[in-house]
């Protein structure tokens, strides 16, 4: 199987301003010469805000659109959330569009009721799958990080990525959940936050990074600063850890309720 090129994207989110983020991701984007998958923060157009009705798109939206025309003109997928509304409610959704134009989405599932998200977002049920190059993706949203059963590998992905609003307050706990994450699943871990501070006056200090399925960084931001990382996944490197620490072989067996 090929190797992954993967680009994650860190900035300072202006809040409840998507035409200028979506410009600033642009310039930053500009910087990449080749990859496989762009990699954009948790609600990536406002921050993480709770004035859902505001600031919620539809998935026919201008957002929607700009994603679809940055895959086809970077020739790579692009994923990131941001706020949907449906029929069935409003969704924090990471959508993923491919360079072909299809999409496919993942509704967060664990919302963070310490910021009321639970009672504005609907929760999600399904988790999805993409493939890029063979390789299975499995992207997730921020909170979701803190719960090792929903996040786990039952032979279902190569590589697990997780979109974040995470404040620094909790940094210690965003960099060791995502190594403990990429230890436990033998499995690659993408996680991308942004920097800056809200407008809820909630500071953020990035630590975007991208870890091999040892938990060890492949590439990271060493300061809170707003750019772009790219890793070169090796499949050749994944499979031969897997193959020599092959603790899958002993994982338990179960079944998500609800």
């Amino acid at each position: 199987m090929p190797d992954l090129k993967v680009s994650i994207v860190q900035y300072d989110i202006a809040w409840l301003n998507p035409a200028k983020n979506l410009k600033k991701i642009e310039s930053l984007l500009l910087s990449i010469d080749r990859t496989d998958l762009i990699v954009l923060p948790e609600m990536f157009t406002t921050g993480f805000t709770m004035d859902v009705s505001a600031n919620s798109e539809k998935m026919d939206g201008p957002t929607i659109d700009w994603m679809r025309k940055v895959a086809e003109r970077k020739g790579a997928s692009i994923t990131g959330s941001l706020i949907i509304q449906t029929e069935n409610g409003i969704h924090n959704r990471l959508v993923w569009v491919r360079p072909d134009g299809m999409i496919s989405h993942y509704d967060k599932r664990h919302l963070f009721r310490m910021a009321g998200e639970d009672e504005q977002f609907t929760e999600g049920q399904e988790k999805i799958y993409p493939i890029i190059k063979g390789w299975r993706i499995c992207p997730l949203i921020c909170y979701d990080l803190r719960f090792p059963v929903w996040s786990r590998n039952q032979n279902d992905y190569d590589a697990l990525i997780y979109v974040a609003n995470w404040p620094a307050s909790r940094n210690s706990a965003w960099e060791t959940l995502n190594k403990a994450r990429a230890i436990e699943n033998l499995s690659p871990v993408i996680a991308v936050n942004r920097v800056g501070r809200d407008g809820k006056g909630i500071d953020y200090i990035g630590n975007s990074a991208v870890y091999d399925a040892t938990g060890e960084e492949v590439v990271g931001f060493d300061t809170p600063t707003e750019g772009v990382r790219t890793a070169t996944l090796k499949y050749t490197d994944l499979k031969a850890h897997r193959t020599k620490f092959p603790t899958y072989l002993d994982a338990d067996d179960f079944a998500i309720q609800g």
